[in-house]
């Protein structure tokens, strides 16, 4: 069974657009507006799905991305993690975080590659 993706981005629209296309691609995707709260339902273990992936944004209100890395990486340092933004320069942000950054545009087959290639690589550390 493939594991859930998470993703998070408070643009409702590249949410939805992204999650469509993961959807069609057969992933179980749950959809986050808000990173801090998508943060503290996975701590609590709120999603009815094991989650195998993240996905998230960096700019966002409230948290950005790396934030929400940082604070995800306390206690699950080895769970993927696919950064998505529009600004290259921030990337050095999540130096030593473990995760794989993607700039925006990102085509619908670069996500599904991505995707794929994370969790192939999750899957067979474990």
């Amino acid at each position: 069974m493939t594991p859930a993706l998470l993703l998070i981005d408070d643009n409702a629209i590249q949410a939805a657009t992204r999650q469509t296309i993961l959807k069609r691609a057969g992933y179980f995707v749950i959809a986050a507006l808000n990173p801090q709260r998508a943060l503290d339902q996975f701590q609590r273990n709120e999603f009815q799905e094991e989650i195998g992936l993240i996905i998230t944004d960096h700019f966002m209100p409230g948290m950005t991305g790396s934030e929400f890395v940082r604070e995800l990486r306390k206690d699950h340092t080895e769970l993927p993690v696919l950064v998505i933004s529009g600004m290259e320069e921030v990337e050095d942000e999540y130096a030593g975080m473990n995760i794989s950054f993607r700039l925006k545009p990102l085509m619908p087959d670069e996500l599904l590659s991505s995707v794929q290639t994370l969790l192939a690589a999750s899957h067979s550390v474990r």
